[in-house]
């Protein structure tokens, strides 16, 4: 039996866990004991606590494993990323790391491994539909929007947060990258708000974020890509009047005497008006589309998902697509589908018909749909 090792035992991570506890040898590790001590209780998967700052003591655990998964939050991901590298071992990366780690291709080839990163809900499920329609088809339009939100909407931010806090933030401050007649275009985040409806939920508010990432890239020759957030309505405002305020600054400021740095104090606040607990219920609603000519003919190709908290798992949606398009990822490179060395953003996997179809085939078999819409 092949053996897997997580790095990361947070919501998603737990998932993940879970997910390959059933056909594999599953090992979880995370700084912090009291999510391990859950896994170990109720399902036979093996626990270590770690932090993975150590870089020794990363390399021996990661040793005898087929293969890795990283779940750490974002700005502890690109070390991780660069041990696991070192260390030969594939790697399937949720971490959504803020640097550019396509340059990592050349060491990836070098140590004879296969890395797939951004691999979640999204980014990770857009950019695998980009690249398959992007064989198939001259694509002049690709957006996407995508939004995890708790079902009761409680005052004041209507939010909750089904991963790390601090990586929610950073899509509140980090610019969003869009392109835009061939050109790629700078707007600060949170930008270009708009409404819109969507069937069984109503009303969400659609703003700028910077979720293209790598596709700005990879898939250059598409004159017009963008991404955007969905909040329930006046979510955002709030935002907006925390970071004109400082409270998200960066700059340390003194207070009776002390140095403090404003965005650690605010994300210590919102870490706990965010949290989500196990057994609060939620939703992921995302929308894709694909606009273009296939063989002279124009297509519009809508792909929509809606998926809800799972009662009987007790795994949140956001950690269920998230989590499961890195285990269908993860499984296809151990069944030898995909097995190109190198550092592979997700739309380089989804030109592959065959990848494709095997991710989407897995997600089905845990009732995750992406319902297509043709016109």
């Amino acid at each position: 039996m092949k053996k897997i090792i997580i790095l990361g035992a947070g919501m998603v991570g737990k998932a993940m866990a879970i997910d390959l506890s059933k056909e594999y040898k599953v090992k979880s590790v995370d700084i912090d004991k009291d999510s391990l001590n859950y896994l170990s209780a109720n399902y036979k998967i093996e626990t270590e606590v770690l932090d993975v700052t150590n870089e020794k003591n990363l390399s021996n655990v990661i040793q005898n494993f087929d293969l890795v998964i990283s779940a750490v939050p974002g700005f502890l991901g690109l070390q991780t990323m660069k041990t696991v590298i070192k260390n030969k071992k594939d790697l399937v990366d949720i971490s959504f790391l803020p640097e550019g780690v396509l340059d990592l291709d050349d060491m990836a080839k070098e140590y004879g491994v296969t890395v797939v990163m951004d691999c979640g809900v999204a980014p990770g499920m857009p950019n695998i539909i980009a690249g398959y329609h992007h064989e198939k088809m001259q694509i002049e339009n690709f957006e996407y929007m995508v939004g995890g939100l708790p079902k009761e909407r409680t005052f004041p931010f209507e939010y909750k947060a089904p991963f790390s806090p601090c990586d929610v933030i950073e899509e509140y401050t980090r610019p969003a990258r869009f392109v835009e007649n061939g050109e790629m275009v700078v707007k600060p985040a949170m930008s270009d708000t708009e409404l819109l409806d969507f069937e069984n939920i109503g009303t969400l508010e659609a703003f700028n974020s910077d979720g293209l990432r790598s596709l700005i890239y990879t898939l250059s020759d598409i004159p017009n890509m963008k991404e955007k957030t969905l909040r329930f309505p006046g979510h955002i405002k709030m935002i907006q009047a925390l970071k004109a305020a400082g409270f998200l600054d960066y700059s340390p400021i003194k207070v009776k005497g002390k140095e403090i740095v404003p965005f650690d104090v605010t994300s210590e606040i919102l870490f706990k008006s965010w949290k989500l607990n196990p057994e609060d219920k939620e939703f992921t609603i995302m929308r894709v589309k694909v606009q273009g000519k296939e063989n002279g003919v124009k297509k519009e190709i809508t792909y929509d998902l809606y998926d809800e908290y799972d009662p009987i798992e007790k795994i949140s949606s956001m950690a269920r697509t998230t989590g499961f398009t890195a285990t269908a990822t993860a499984d296809m490179i151990l069944n030898n589908v995909f097995n190109e060395k190198g550092m592979f953003p997700p739309e380089l996997v989804g030109k592959r018909p065959e990848c494709f179809k095997y991710i989407l085939n897995y997600l089905e078999k845990r009732n995750i749909h992406y319902l297509k819409t043709e016109i």
